[in-house]
């Protein structure tokens, strides 16, 4: 009996309070879908700065637009954080050539595009037969087999899976550690099937890594109509040969930056909340989903509380993180900064899924602080974000988790379309939805919101 009178006397603070709440969501919905900026954004990232492969000519202009259009947003202060980077460049248009089925000679070319931070072929071709394989194991098996050749590791995605992101992480081993499996038998080159369910040609490339027990060979990846016309011309031939051209390598050591945009608490300034995408793209297309998306959100977010006049309770933090793609610098700077300053971070979001519809938020707390979160879920109904998970983070925030108890959140669209232009040509401002784009902001400044307001 007294537990019930409890609940009768909570209750209708809870529900004020939700009708508080949700009636504030509704004004950062509404100034964004209809006044909304990320949009625009996108398009000047995109089509004015263009691919922003780190180090590159982009990554610098990037960064002056990224400080530039948060202090018009009304940051209270915007400033950089270094980091060194490798700089790795493409060095030039990669190419792969079938040269002969069973020594009868053809010239058909491959599309085809260098791993990121592989070693090229020098502008040199490498003429070689193929061995395709699906799966370490035969690779393991056929061990024999495989030395002076070029490895085609033909491993699709399964469709089993009802989110492609399942089947990326399985996939992903191929490509980042293809070449130093092969290398390890004395193959001269390796192909991967793109990651990917596209239904066209496009190859994605990707960051891939060396062990340096092994020699460092040319890494590419495949569009999937050509990988699966070569994995059945080699099922049904014995000798395969191609040609194999690519450029890449790396210059010195160089200098990026995290750029940080702060939003200073009235009650808690030394409490930090995190927001945040990552500037970097790779060098083939526009980097608008991966993630010229997340930096936009992360601007909006920023836009829409200053507009409508927010005072937030602890420090917030926008920040677009340097060399996700290819090394992970910026996010690593940034939590060992946080950890030498004796920073107290309670919350990070990170936004690097793309710019579709709302799904939700995944988060990496403790059982007590996700049942807090859950409770805020029917709020995100009428933005279709309500779906909240365990298990979200993001590349460029995990390093904060290392450093202290901070709860990790990453926003959740849909996944079903993400890996069709992710790391590809078709990563391209047509391909981002308005509305959809502008939905992420809401539901990302709404979770924003209920955090700095109520702390976790």
């Amino acid at each position: 009996m007294k537990q019930f009178l409890i609940i009768l006397l909570v209750f209708p603070f809870f529900t004020n309070a939700q009708n508080e709440d949700s009636i504030y969501i509704r004004k950062i919905a509404d100034e964004i879908m209809v006044n909304g900026q990320a949009y625009n954004n996108l398009h000047y990232l995109t089509k004015k700065i263009g691919g922003r492969l780190t180090a590159s000519p982009q990554t610098y202009k990037a960064e002056a637009w990224g400080h530039a259009i948060m202090k018009a947003s009304g940051a209270d202060t915007v400033f950089e954080q270094e980091c060194t980077v490798k700089h790795w460049v493409r060095g030039g248009q990669d190419k792969a050539t079938i040269l002969s089925i069973d020594e009868k000679k053809i010239h058909r070319p491959l599309s085809v595009a260098a791993l990121g931070n592989t070693i090229g072929s020098g502008g040199k071709a490498v003429k070689a037969e193929i061995l395709s394989v699906q799966s370490y194991d035969e690779l393991d098996a056929r061990k024999d087999e495989v030395k002076g050749k070029i490895v085609f590791y033909n491993f699709p995605f399964n469709d089993k899976y009802i989110q492609p992101g399942n089947a990326y992480g399985e996939a992903g081993k191929y490509r980042y550690a293809g070449a130093s499996k092969a290398a390890k038998y004395g193959a001269v080159a390796c192909i991967v099937r793109s990651l990917s369910q596209a239904v066209d040609n496009f190859p994605h490339t990707g960051a891939m890594g060396y062990n340096d027990s092994f020699p460092k060979i040319p890494a590419i990846a495949i569009g999937l109509r050509d990988a699966d016309s070569l994995f059945g011309i080699c099922k049904h031939n014995k000798h395969v040969q191609v040609s194999i051209i690519t450029n890449g390598r790396f210059l010195s050591d160089t200098i990026a930056h995290n750029i940080i945009a702060e939003l200073k608490g009235t009650e808690h300034p030394e409490e930090i909340i995190t927001v945040g995408g990552h500037l970097d793209s790779w060098d083939m297309a526009e980097g608008a989903h991966d993630d010229g998306a997340g930096v936009v959100h992360t601007i909006e977010v920023l836009r829409v509380l200053k507009k409508l006049g927010y005072r937030p309770k602890h420090t917030i933090r926008f920040v677009l993180f340097a060399n996700e793609e290819n090394g992970l610098r910026g996010g690593k700077m940034y939590a060992q900064k946080a950890k030498e300053n004796h920073e107290k971070h309670l919350f990070a979001l990170e936004s690097d899924e793309g710019g579709f519809t709302p799904r939700g938020f995944s988060f990496t707390t403790d059982k007590e602080k996700f049942d807090k979160l859950k409770t805020w879920s029917p709020l995100f109904e009428p933005y279709f974000g309500s779906q909240f998970t365990v298990g979200g983070g993001g590349a460029d925030i995990g390093s904060l988790r290392e450093n202290s108890s901070v709860t990790l959140a990453s926003f959740t669209p849909d996944g079903q379309r993400y890996f069709d232009y992710h790391h590809a040509k078709s990563d391209i401002f047509e391909n981002v939805n308005k509305r959809e784009l502008h939905l992420g902001a809401v539901n990302i400044a709404a979770l924003i919101y209920l955090v700095d307001k109520y702390g976790l």
